[in-house]
Formats: C-alpha cells, sequence, structure tokens
C-alpha cells in the first residue's frame, strides 16, 4: 500500500510537470474533452462497447482539432488522435457541399399563370389529354414541355390518354406525303332519323382538309361531279398531287378513277378490309367523330353543312398537329411569348358552334 501510494504521487508529479509549460487554453480544451468522454462513458456504462453519436464526433472534432499535433496525441481519448482528425476532414467537407449546393436545383418551376391555364384547357375541354393541351398552347406561342404539361395534370388526378404509336403505313407515306391525297366516306344520322353521308379529302403534306360535300343519296352521278370539283379546284390551288388514296367502298363509281387521272392525280385502292392503308383519312375520320359529330344534334342537310363548314375552319385555321410540330395546315406556329409576356397572360376563348369548338387567343 505504502509503494503503491509513492508511486502514484510521483506519476501525477510528472503529469503535473508536463502541464507547465500548456497554455490554459489548451488546458480548458482537454478538460473539456476528458469530461465529455466521462459523460459519453456514463450513458453506456452496460454497453460492451462505447459507440459515439454523430453529435458526439463532431463536437470532440471540432474541439480538438485547433490543438497541436503533439498535444493531440498525448491526451487519454477513446479514439485514436488520427479518427479524430479524419472526422474533422468529413465535417469540413459536409459542410463545404452544403455551402455549394445550389439554392434551386433543377430547372426552375413552371410560371403560375401557365399551370392555371393548363388545368383550364383540361376542365374546359374533357376529351383532351396533355399532348393536345400542349398543342394548343404551342399555338397561343407558350413554349413547354409535353412532360411537363403532364407533369401538372398528374397531381390533379387527371390521368393523360396513351400515346399511340405510330402505324407503318405512315411511315412508308411520309417520304412521299407531298404527293399524296387520300379521301372517305363519312357516314351520319340526323334527328330525323335520316342517313347523311360525307366526303372529305386531306392532304398528307399539310393535313389541309378539305370537306367536298353532303348527300343523303351518294348516286354515282353525285359522286362524279364532286369528283370533278375537286379536280378543278386543285388545278386552280396549281396543287402538285400526284396519287389519291382511296378504300374499295361501292360508293366510289368507275367513273370516278377516270375523271381524275386527267387532272394528273393517279387514284390508288387500299386492300380489302386494311383501313390502316389509309391511316391518317382514318384518324381525321376519328377526329370529327370525337371532336364534331359525337357532340353536336345535327337537326337536317343544311345544318350539317354548316357545322361541318364550321369544323373545317377549325381544323385547317386553328387546331394543332402533332405530325407538324404542333402548326395548323394553313398557320405555322408563332413565336415564344417573351417571359414578361408570359408572366401577364390574358388568354381568351372564342367559341364555334355554340362552344363545341373552342379557340383560345391572346387579348388584342
Amino acid at each position: 500500500m505504502p509503494l503503491r501510494l509513492a508511486c502514484l504521487t510521483v506519476t501525477n508529479l510528472f503529469a503535473t510537470l508536463r502541464l507547465l509549460p500548456m497554455s490554459d487554453r489548451d488546458k480548458d480544451t482537454e478538460i473539456l474533452a476528458l469530461r465529455h468522454q466521462l459523460t459519453v462513458l456514463e450513458r453506456q456504462l452496460d454497453a460492451d462497447r462505447v459507440k459515439f453519436t454523430a453529435e458526439d464526433r463532431a463536437f470532440l472534432a471540432a474541439l480538438l482539432v485547433p490543438l497541436p499535433h503533439q498535444v493531440l496525441r498525448r491526451l487519454r481519448l477513446l479514439v485514436r488522435p488520427d479518427t479524430v482528425l479524419r472526422r474533422h476532414r468529413d465535417l469540413i467537407k459536409r459542410r463545404h457541399a452544403r455551402m455549394c449546393r445550389p439554392k434551386r436545383p433543377g430547372r426552375p418551376p413552371t410560371v403560375r399563370s401557365i399551370r392555371a391555364l393548363i388545368l383550364r384547357l383540361i376542365r374546359e375541354n374533357p376529351p383532351w389529354g396533355y399532348r393536345r393541351v400542349h398543342g394548343e398552347l404551342a399555338t397561343l406561342g407558350i413554349q413547354v414541355a409535353a412532360s411537363t404539361v403532364r407533369e401538372i395534370l398528374t397531381p390533379e388526378g387527371i390521368d393523360p390518354p396513351p400515346n399511340r404509336a405510330a402505324t407503318t403505313s405512315a411511315d412508308f407515306l411520309h417520304s412521299q406525303a407531298d404527293t399524296i391525297l387520300a379521301c372517305d366516306f363519312i357516314e351520319t344520322i340526323t334527328l330525323t332519323g335520316q342517313r347523311q353521308y360525307i366526303l372529305a379529302v386531306i392532304e398528307h403534306a399539310t393535313r389541309r382538309i378539305r370537306i367536298l360535300g353532303t348527300t343523303a343519296h351518294p348516286t354515282e352521278a353525285w359522286v362524279t361531279q364532286t369528283a370533278r370539283n375537286l379536280a378543278m379546284n386543285l388545278t386552280d390551288a396549281n396543287a402538285t398531287l400526284t396519287y389519291l388514296i382511296r378504300d374499295r367502298d361501292a360508293k366510289h363509281p368507275a367513273l370516278f378513277d377516270h375523271i381524275l387521272p386527267d387532272a394528273g392525280i393517279q387514284v390508288a385502292r387500299t386492300g380489302i378490309r386494311i383501313p390502316r392503308m389509309n391511316a391518317i383519312t382514318e384518324r381525321w375520320v376519328q377526329t370529327c367523330r370525337h371532336e364534331l359529330l359525337d357532340h353536336t344534334l345535327i337537326w337536317n342537310e343544311r345544318h350539317l353543312r354548316h357545322a361541318l363548314r364550321q369544323f373545317e375552319l377549325h381544323y385547317n385555321l386553328h387546331r394543332p398537329h402533332q405530325a407538324m410540330h404542333q402548326a395548323t395546315p394553313l398557320r405555322a406556329v408563332p413565336e415564344p411569348l417573351t417571359p414578361a409576356q408570359i408572366s401577364h397572360l390574358d388568354v381568351r376563348r372564342k367559341d364555334r358552334l355554340g362552344g363545341v369548338l373552342h379557340e383560345y387567343q391572346h387579348a388584342a
């Protein structure tokens, strides 16, 4: 017992002599570090291994790193001095990363007025999908991506329609679109139960639609005269069309195929029961039914002609087309708006056929 006490006294005496050259700041730092380690040990008296939390590591690293390296190595620490220095380097890296991080990562948010306009278009036109809305925005000169429109609609619980894959015939005819015209008959029924037949042609290159006429009795004389009128209109317009695609409908008389060749247009018939060979016309027929005939009560033939005339103007002058990069058949896409114009949007709606068709334009 006396020997052990003497050994302990001599050891502490040398420890006291070691503290003499240290400054008060270094001593206080060492005391704080030792006290914190005691606190960590008291929290984990029953643990098999001492574990430091992230806050403990950060406190010891910030406290001990300013000390000289030789002083740091003489301290009684539960971890090695190199571990303390490594923790301090990690702390500096995380702090530097937070300071260099941009305040707004990614692309800027969509302007609030554009978001409100997209939701308005969907609300006023329930059948429209996100690509149709994107096309309408392009006609207004608002330049946003189609994916942005989709991201705005999804949180509102509006599911966009599935994408329609391009058909093989469309890819094949794309290179010949400037010289191709296509035609087809559409059937509809008036309120009196009378069946009406609509004959329309569409240009593949420009997607311009020409409604040639309507009749309740598509006789050979009527169809032939309609073909003559079409040939004269194309000649007056100096059109460079070479081929006309039609199906094998019995309403096309044999004389129909002889009138157009005189105007330099060769008639090509599709295969039997292969509507995809005339895909562009079939797509327009679906558009006409979906956007006009399914939402209009046709009284008689005169009313039908008026409705088709308004739809033809809407289709050729206003409705955007994906295949033409959101341009219309008779009007190009306008220049994008400036940021100042986008921040103060004043979009007015023009109705056709009593609100069946909606067109949006900037206020004058």
